[in-house]
C-alpha cells in the first residue's frame, strides 16, 4: 500500500515539474521516486497485511511481484532518456502514464477482491492503450493504440461479465469467499459459475496473449514506440501472471481439476503456435511478439501445477523474462535509431563496431532461449522440473521441444552481429551511460543464473 502511495506521489509531482517547465528534473526526480518506492515495499515483507476489509493484500507474493514491477519500472527509465534525447515536446504525460501503469499492475498483484482486481487492470490497460499511441504523428503509432484500444475493451468485457456472473453464483467479489462458496456446494458448483470463471480465464488469456487470443499483440508491439513496447511487454505480462496465479490460487483453486484441460489445451497451443510463428518473422518486434507469446505458454505451466513452489519458480521465470527482453530492446531500440530498421539485417557488423552491445544483444538472446548458465536456463529448467514432478511429462517434452524452436530464430540477431558476411555498417555512437546500463542489465542475467534459489525460495 505504501509503494502505490509513493507513486501516486511521484506522477503528481512529474506532473506539476513538467507543467512548470522543469523537464530536466523529470527523471532524477523519478529515479529516485521509485527507489524510495521499492525501499517502501519492501519493509512491508513478512508482515501480510490486509487494508479496506482484505480488499487489498500486502503479502510476500503482491510484495516480490510488485518489486518486479518497480524494477521494470527503474530499466525502462534507465533508456528513456536516451530514447527521447532528441524529443522537445513535454514529456511528463509519457512518464506519468507508465507511473500510473506500475501502481495499476501493483494492484494486480495485491488485490483479495475482484472489484479491486478490476480498477487495478483497467488503470493498466487504459495507460497502455495511451502509451502506444504516444508517438501522435506516426500512423504505426496511432493503429496501434486503436488495435489494442478495441480489441482490449472487447476483452474486458469478457471479463466483467465473468466477474458479475461469479458474483451473481457465489454473492461476493472476495476471493477467500468465492473459494469458501465453492468448498460449500460439494463439486456441485452451478453452470453459471463454471461459465464466469471460464470467462474471466479468457479475459486473463488476453492480457498475457495466450493463443487463440494473441492475435492483437504482434501489430501492436511494431506498432507502438519501442521502449513503450518494451514496457508494455514486460509489465503487462508480470502484472497480469501475478493476477491469474492469485485467482487460479486462491479464488478457484477448489475447481482446478475443471480448469486443468482448458489450461493444458492452451499452454500447449500457445507454446506452439508462439515458437513456429516467431520463426519466420525477419522484423525483430514482430519477432518478440510471438517470443512474448511462447513465453506465456511456459507461464501457464506452473499454474497448471499450482504446488508450494509455483509461486518463486513463476516469479524467477518472469523476473529473468523481464531483465532480458528489457537488455533487448535496448539494444533494438539503437539500431532502429541509427539504421531506421528493426530487421535482424540491420545486425551486420555489429559486434565489430559495436562489441559491448553486441554482447548484451547475445546475452539477452541466449537467455531468454534458454542457454546455460543464464538466468533464463535457470528459468527455464526449474519450471520444467516443477511440470515433471506435478507428472506432466508430456507436457515438458513438448516444452523443450519448443524451446529448441527458439533457439533458431533467437540465435538470428547474433549470427547477423557475429557472423555475417554482408556489407559492414558503420559504427554506433553511444554514450558511456548507455554503455554502462545495458552493461548492468548484462551483470544481472549473468548473476541470476548462478543464484536462482535465492529468488525461488522467497515465495
Amino acid at each position: 500500500m505504501k509503494a502505490i502511495i509513493a507513486l501516486s506521489i511521484l506522477a503528481i509531482l512529474n506532473m506539476f515539474f513538467g507543467v512548470k517547465k522543469k523537464k530536466g528534473v523529470l527523471l532524477p526526480l523519478i529515479f529516485f521516486g521509485l527507489l524510495v518506492t521499492m525501499g517502501l515495499n519492501i519493509m512491508d515483507w513478512g508482515t501480510s497485511v490486509h487494508y479496506f476489509n482484505e480488499m487489498f493484500i500486502a503479502d510476500n507474493f503482491s510484495i516480490a511481484f510488485s518489486s518486479v514491477l518497480i524494477l521494470i519500472g527503474i530499466l525502462v527509465f534507465m533508456f528513456a532518456g536516451i530514447y527521447y534525447k532528441g524529443v522537445e515536446r513535454p514529456l511528463e504525460d509519457v512518464y506519468a502514464l507508465i507511473i500510473f501503469a506500475i501502481i495499476g499492475g501493483i494492484q494486480m498483484a495485491s488485490f483479495g477482491n475482484l472489484i479491486l482486481f478490476f480498477i487495478g487492470l483497467e488503470t493498466l490497460s487504459i495507460s497502455f492503450y495511451i502509451l502506444a499511441g504516444s508517438k501522435k504523428f506516426d500512423i504505426a503509432s496511432n493503429e496501434a493504440a486503436m488495435k489494442y484500444f478495441l480489441t482490449g475493451s472487447f476483452a474486458t468485457g469478457f471479463l466483467l461479465f465473468g466477474i458479475a456472473l461469479v458474483y451473481g453464483v457465489s454473492g461476493s467479489f472476495n476471493l477467500e469467499a468465492i473459494n469458501t462458496y465453492v468448498v460449500s456446494m460439494h463439486g456441485k458448483v452451478p453452470p453459471l459459475f463454471i461459465a464466469g470463471m471460464l470467462l474471466i480465464f479468457i479475459g486473463m488469456f488476453f492480457k498475457i496473449a495466450a493463443v487463440p487470443f494473441h492475435f492483437w499483440s504482434p501489430d501492436v508491439y511494431t506498432g507502438s514506440p519501442t521502449l513503450i513496447t518494451a514496457f508494455m511487454t514486460t509489465a503487462g505480462k508480470t502484472a497480469s501472471v501475478a493476477a491469474f496465479y492469485r485467482l487460479a490460487s486462491v479464488a478457484f483453486v477448489s475447481m482446478h481439476e475443471v480448469l486443468l484441460p482448458t489450461l493444458l489445451f492452451v499452454s500447449v497451443a500457445t507454446i506452439v503456435v508462439g515458437n513456429l510463428s516467431a520463426v519466420y518473422q525477419d522484423n525483430l518486434k514482430r519477432m518478440f511478439a510471438y517470443s512474448g507469446v511462447a513465453q506465456s505458454g511456459y507461464i501457464l505451466m506452473a499454474i497448471i501445477v499450482l504446488g508450494p513452489k509455483s509461486a518463486g519458480v513463476l516469479l524467477f521465470f518472469t523476473l529473468s523474462y523481464v531483465i532480458a527482453t528489457i537488455t533487448a530492446f535496448a539494444v533494438l531500440m539503437l539500431i532502429r535509431e541509427e539504421r531506421g530498421t528493426f530487421f535482424v539485417l540491420a545486425f551486420r557488423g555489429l559486434a565489430r563496431n559495436n562489441p559491448i552491445e553486441a554482447a548484451a544483444m547475445a546475452v539477452a538472446m541466449m537467455s531468454l532461449a534458454g542457454i546455460p548458465p543464464l538466468a533464463g536456463f535457470m528459468a527455464k529448467y526449474n519450471l520444467f522440473a516443477l511440470t515433471a514432478e506435478g507428472g506432466y511429462i508430456w507436457l515438458v517434452v513438448v516444452a523443450v521441444l519448443g524451446s529448441m524452436v527458439s533457439i533458431f530464430f533467437y540465435f538470428k540477431p547474433i549470427m547477423a552481429s557475429y557472423f555475417s558476411d554482408g556489407l559492414p555498417q558503420h559504427k554506433i555512437e553511444t554514450s558511456i551511460y548507455f554503455k554502462i546500463n545495458i552493461l548492468i542489465c548484462t551483470a544481472l542475467m549473468i548473476i541470476l543464473g548462478f543464484m536462482p534459489r535465492l529468488i525461488i525460495q522467497l515465495l
